[in-house]
């Protein structure tokens, strides 16, 4: 799981030790992951399945993809299709996907990057491995995560945050026994390199064995925590966590995560991808690749989407060779 690293965490900016007052944030439930299959046919995990609504806030859906080690000729993406209303933010872990839009706009990212899609008012969208890829095979581990707009904000023009691995604010604990990996939003005073429309954090945190973390966390946020790999505990009661599942936080101050001391052979680490936010709290009309208010609304969408107000898919695919970067 390379994403982005460091030879020496310990030169890294260090989180402050929270004292005896600090309020941690009980697990409130704790789910395991289905899997199934998306676009074309590649693996997923459904990571918010069985999760109330009220508890993901502002966050829709979470995709875990792969990991998978694909044969030569097996990599797939998904076909064109519409979006409307949110935001996607896919993070790419292990692997390469290129993406193109029907408004002429298209990159690639690869280890430890971000593509980050504003729909906003619509459009239509490809995410597939690049023809090289199809044809060597490879391995592929990313995720995506769906963010809800605001009313006001969903029907903005679309825009694209291109995030390079590199720009990831990193950061590491007093002892040194995590890597934090700050995609957007803020972590005891550190800032992430994303923009966003809905008040979010996003981290990619690796612990190594034995590690512990004591991460301060914005009250008026929601706190979600997926284990993508590994094994450990989380919250001060040191419930059992293992990969493919997630951690539905309470009210609190701060989050504690511990790796075991023992891992698998090949998850020498317990790896999480964190996620909280300022709730919404409007009504989500969820259908497909809409997230609207209201059920006319939705309805509306498809309509645009059928009378190609979305968008017409090009007529050639873009040759990607980088990555798009910040557009209107």
């Amino acid at each position: 799981m390379p994403a982005i690293t460091v030879d020496d965490v310990l030169v890294l900016p260090r989180l402050p030790r929270l004292d005896e007052t600090t309020s941690y944030r009980p697990v409130r439930r704790l789910t395991t992951a289905p899997s199934g299959y998306e676009g074309e046919g590649f693996p997923v995990r459904r990571a918010f399945a069985g999760v109330p609504m009220s508890d993901l806030d502002p966050f829709i859906h979470l995709d875990q993809m792969g990991e998978v080690d694909y044969a030569p000729g097996e990599p797939k993406g998904t076909p064109w299709h519409p979006h409307r209303g949110f935001e996607t933010v896919t993070y790419m872990i292990d692997g390469i996907m290129d993406h193109q839009d029907s408004q002429g706009g298209g990159g690639t990212i690869t280890d430890g990057d971000t593509q980050w899609m504003t729909a906003g008012s619509g459009l239509l969208h490809i995410e597939a491995p690049p023809e090289h890829l199809v044809r060597s095979g490879g391995l592929f581990h990313g995720l995506q995560l769906w963010v809800n707009l605001p009313r006001v904000a969903k029907m903005m023009p679309p825009r694209y945050q291109d995030i390079r691995g590199r720009e990831s604010t990193l950061l590491t604990t007093p002892d040194g026994g995590a890597l934090i990996r700050i995609i957007a939003g803020e972590v005891a005073g550190h800032q992430g390199p994303g923009s966003t429309h809905t008040p979010i954090t996003i981290a990619h945190v690796t612990l190594q064995p034995g590690a512990e973390l004591d991460l301060p966390w914005r009250a008026d946020f929601n706190a979600l925590v997926y284990a993508l790999s590994g094994r450990g505990t989380v919250g001060t009661d040191r419930r059992p966590f293992q990969g493919g599942q997630l951690a539905v936080h309470g009210p609190g101050d701060a989050l504690r995560l511990t790796a075991g001391g023992k891992q698998d052979g090949n998850t020498p680490a317990l790896d999480l991808y964190l996620m909280g936010g300022k709730p919404i709290r409007e009504p989500v009309a969820h259908y497909g690749p809409f997230v609207m208010n209201t059920r006319a609304e939705l309805m509306q969408a498809f309509e645009d989407f059928q009378a190609g107000k979305l968008g017409v898919v090009p007529a050639q695919r873009l040759p990607h060779t980088g990555g798009q970067g910040d557009r209107p």
